[in-house]
């Protein structure tokens, strides 16, 4: 019975993420409320476990993303240097990218205009604030690249097609 109740709310999750993009992939499956906007192109084999992006930029996905529960990503933001304070009324809209085989651990934030590298992984709780690159393993409040994948292991797994 509990097997039944999770596979229903996964069809539940998956067709809401899949009525919110733009563009997906073949395979995407959504094991937590996930909610993208239309302007979000996913790759093929990609699993959300509850993602929600805000804003009106470019959300691009390639193929091979995981994400922990609670992940935000922001498309967009106020403008601090306008004509009112604290903002005025005018979005600055910027593109997230995330390309390859990248995992989000839980709670990860992603600011807008940030790209993430093939590979990278995100520790859990980070707020992105920068570009991360290729195989960078970063964490923190900004997130900083602490470490790097093996690029020989991860090559290698990757010609094997050794993806989950």
């Amino acid at each position: 019975m509990i097997k039944l109740i999770k596979r229903i709310r996964s069809l539940i999750f998956t067709f809401i993420a899949k009525k919110s993009s733009g563009n997906f992939g073949p395979s995407i499956k959504a094991n937590g409320y996930t909610r993208l906007n239309k302007h979000t192109h996913v790759g093929k084999n990609v699993h959300f476990n509850g993602l929600i992006v805000y804003g009106k930029g470019n959300f691009v996905i390639g193929d091979n993303f995981h994400s922990g529960f609670g992940c935000k990503v922001l498309t967009s933001y106020h403008n601090h240097s306008g004509d009112a304070i604290p903002y005025d009324k005018t979005l600055i809209v910027k593109d997230v990218i995330i390309k390859d085989n990248v995992w989000l651990g839980i709670n990860v934030t992603i600011l807008a205009g940030v790209t993430i590298g093939e590979g990278a992984i995100i520790q859990a709780g980070s707020v992105v604030v920068s570009d991360i690159k290729e195989l960078g393993i970063a964490g923190g409040h900004p997130a900083k690249v602490f470490s790097f994948r093996d690029r020989e292991k991860y090559d290698s797994l990757k010609r094997e097609g050794k993806f989950i």
